[in-house]
């Protein structure tokens, strides 16, 4: 399941997002140009003649232009002017501003108004794009049911602060006749180019995994599917020549299924033994009551670059027992830097987590505790898309009959209608 994020990181709605003063659900957003309207004509009645302060009502336009919507900043633009025909009007004639700071005053209403429509569009545009991003990252990330191919799993996707750029990382598991298949990877690069590789590689991977019988299959298939996703992008003229992608390939064959739903039937709950190919990505972790151990993998090229050094996928064969919990993230995790340029110690935290006796072995409390600890580290700032995901044997067999609902302890979740 999808880890929630901190309450301080969670995406505004985007009404709340285009009325940033906010107490309790209500928009305040006229209350700082209002105060300011107030403020201007007292200061300037105990102010002497020699220091007239009354044009300095050209704020109040220019403060809601910056809060407010069109109509609301120039109806602060048109009070701006009557308060400061009202105010002048007050002092003999000799210590008035006149007509002079009056056009001002009118000037800076008109320009205002421009600057807060200009201001609201691009923000109409802005959220926009970024409903585009999140619908399309909804769906290259497709939300995984709980104990999915007798695995249980958590996962976290941080994305970069920066708005224009998006990553290419990608996460699936994929229930088989032959076995659960997990793959976990980072398209070199950014923007909607990444997001359609790791598109395509995904779409390669639901349908080799289901479909073959060998994982070392299932991998050579990525293999020629990014060799060939270049190969088109460098055919129609994009400068994709050198794209590539790093990835972790599990594959789980005693976890087979024999039915077309999410939730196959599994008995023999415990140990299981996992075949694991590297395309270059960031070796797992092994998490345990015992400690954090590194898995002995064979070096292995990224995805699209096999052709460099021809050879089949070699792969690694581990024993994952039912305490452990198999820790995968992409390069965002271990390159997060702090404000000294110190790369975040992944490994480090989670033995001195696991010493402080913190939880980190369920797959839900270690990807909490890599986030938390990322998030400290570079103090809330990420300069790449972080992926951070946690599996390990299910604790108990999930047992169906047809139309029966999906039971894992206490709490019932129905089953779900979604076909391989």
């Amino acid at each position: 399941m999808r880890v929630p994020m901190p309450r301080a990181r969670r995406e505004a709605d985007p009404v709340e997002r285009q009325h940033p003063l906010r107490v309790r659900g209500h928009d305040i957003a006229w209350l700082p140009p209002l105060v300011v309207l107030l403020a201007v004509p007292a200061l300037d009645w105990f102010t002497s003649g020699n220091f007239r302060v009354i044009s300095w009502l050209v704020l109040v336009p220019g403060i809601a232009a910056a809060v407010c919507r069109v109509w609301t900043t120039a109806l602060f633009a048109a009070l701006a002017m009557l308060m400061y025909v009202l105010g002048d009007n007050s002092w003999p004639h000799q210590y008035r501003t006149g007509l002079p700071d009056f056009v001002l005053v009118a000037l800076g209403g008109v320009l205002s108004v421009l600057a807060c429509a200009v201001r609201l569009r691009a923000q109409e545009r802005m959220l926009h794009m970024r409903a585009v991003v999140d619908t399309t990252r909804r769906i290259l990330l497709r939300q995984l049911p709980p104990d999915v191919g007798g695995l249980d799993h958590a996962e976290i996707y941080l994305a970069a602060d920066s708005e224009a750029r998006v990553g290419g990382d990608f996460y699936d598991i994929q229930p088989s006749p032959h076995g659960t298949r997990v793959v976990i990877g980072d398209v070199q690069g950014k923007g909607l180019a990444a997001v359609e590789a790791a598109s395509v590689l995904l779409g390669t991977f639901r349908e080799a995994a289901y479909y073959e019988s060998e994982a070392t299959t299932v991998a050579e298939r990525l293999e020629t599917r990014m060799v060939r996703h270049v190969r088109y992008c460098a055919h129609i003229g994009r400068d994709d020549a050198e794209r590539f992608a790093t990835a972790v390939l599990l594959d789980f064959p005693q976890l087979r299924s024999e039915r077309t739903d999410w939730g196959p039937d599994l008995t023999g709950f415990g140990a299981v033994t996992m075949d694991i190919v590297n395309f270059g990505h960031e070796p797992p972790l092994l998490v345990s009551p015992d400690g954090v151990r590194d898995l002995p993998l064979r070096d292995g090229l990224p995805l699209g670059m096999g052709e460099l050094v021809p050879r089949a996928p070699g792969t690694a064969t581990v024993r994952l027992a039912l305490d452990e919990t198999l820790l995968l993230v992409t390069d965002g995790v271990t390159e997060a830097r702090d404000g000294r340029g110190v790369f975040f110690p992944l490994r480090d935290h989670l033995v001195r987590a696991l010493a402080d006796g913190r939880p980190a072995t369920d797959p839900q409390s270690l990807v909490r505790l890599v986030r938390d600890g990322v998030l400290a580290h570079t103090g809330g700032i990420l300069d790449d898309d972080t992926t951070i995901f946690a599996v390990r044997r299910a604790p108990e067999p999930v047992r169906r009959g047809p139309g029966a609902p999906m039971r894992r302890g206490p709490g019932a979740v129905r089953r779900s209608g979604h076909p391989w």
